[in-house]
């Protein structure tokens, strides 16, 4: 899957003169916490999050009155608190490596890019609700984990072996071990009753860790 698939198309901008009180109403009202910024040609030169906002908002402990605070909000501009180095991402990108930036470089969103348009932006809650659909969240079943030897042709006989029983896969996920001769896996599973699915899967692997009903 790539992040064209999943990103939010066409969205809402501002630029760099917007006043930080419209950008904050445009958040709350869009229900958004992060704007990338353009520029009059529309190019990419920014992105504001809520939590900038917050920051450059003087604190509650300020000597200032109410009416002082308002006043310097109303002429701090989104240009001098924005983030200018923007880390992007083409819509061909791998979901997964969409993740693995916003990981490493601990940013919650990334505008997609398409040459040097904005096309989109991919978020953590656009990861989130992926990570539902992977797992089968939304979906009733026996949901299992499972510790599987690490060799070729284990998947295999842990997917025959459902589906000889008559089980329909429904998720089907595989995480790093506790040392590298065994991996997890998590697999949900419908149409089969605990104790005919525990039946047909024990000898197929080194443990059954949990399994449960959701």
């Amino acid at each position: 899957m790539k992040v064209g698939q999943r990103m939010t198309r066409n969205p809402i901008t501002i630029t760099p003169d917007t006043a930080v009180p419209e950008a904050q109403a445009i958040m709350r009202r869009e229900k958004i916490k992060r704007l990338p910024v353009v520029n009059k040609n529309g190019k990419l030169v920014g992105i504001v999050t809520s939590l900038d906002l917050i920051h450059a908002s003087p604190s509650s402990a300020s000597s200032l009155d109410i009416y002082e605070m308002h006043y310097l909000l109303s002429k701090l501009k989104v240009e001098q608190v924005m983030t200018k180095n923007v880390i992007t991402v083409g819509e061909d990108l791998p979901i997964e490596e969409a993740a693995r930036i916003m990981v490493d470089y601990q940013i919650s969103g990334l505008p997609v890019m398409r040459g040097e348009v904005l096309i989109g932006i991919i978020t953590q809650t656009d990861l989130f609700k992926l990570f539902i659909e992977l797992f089968g969240a939304r979906h009733k079943g026996l949901r299992l984990t499972l510790l599987l030897p690490e060799k070729k042709g284990e998947l295999a006989k842990l997917s025959s072996a459902i589906t000889k029983c008559s089980g329909n896969i429904i998720s089907f996920a595989t995480f790093e071990g506790e040392d590298p001769t065994n991996g997890y896996c998590t697999v949900k599973v419908g149409g089969v009753d605990k104790d005919t699915l525990l039946a047909a899967i024990k000898p197929v692997v080194e443990e059954v860790v949990d399994i449960r009903e959701t």
